[in-house]
């Protein structure tokens, strides 16, 4: 009779796979509140623009936009629609309540930004600024 290796791998090879799995999963066990609205940026050749799902927002005071240093900040407050019993609740996954995500935008922008929040989508379109042109300096040659 000849002995047979162990193979650990495919052990190895399950782990692997629940961790992926797990944290495909992670932003449903983390909460709505703490990962903030899901983002898509890009950049056109003379844009930066940035969707943003956010629904359930109704007036344009629960929502602002922010850009600062290059950073975009979206916050706001998503208000319940109707008030249900506890007792009556079977489950709850849309997220009610304050939120705020920050990212920092892959080109600087100028000021000049537009923004539109239709169907539950915020779709915000930022002009991209003129890269700075390199300045030649004289240097005193003796």
């Amino acid at each position: 009779m000849g002995l047979l290796p162990y193979d650990a791998f495919p052990r190895l090879e399950t782990l692997r796979r629940d961790f992926d799995k797990f944290f495909a999963e992670f932003p449903k066990y983390i909460g709505q509140e703490l990962a903030g609205p899901r983002i898509d940026v890009y950049e056109t050749e003379n844009e930066v623009v940035v969707s943003c799902e956010i629904p359930g927002i109704e007036r344009k005071e629960d929502l602002n936009v922010y850009i600062d240093d290059n950073v975009l900040t979206i916050s706001g407050n998503v208000s319940k629609v109707h008030e249900v019993k506890e007792e009556e609740l079977h489950r709850r996954e849309r997220y009610q309540g304050r939120f705020q995500r920050s990212i920092t935008l892959p080109a600087p922008v100028t000021e000049d930004a537009r923004a539109r929040y239709k169907n539950g989508v915020l779709e915000i379109r930022m002009t991209k600024a003129e890269p700075e042109q390199r300045k030649g300096i004289d240097i005193e040659f003796y």
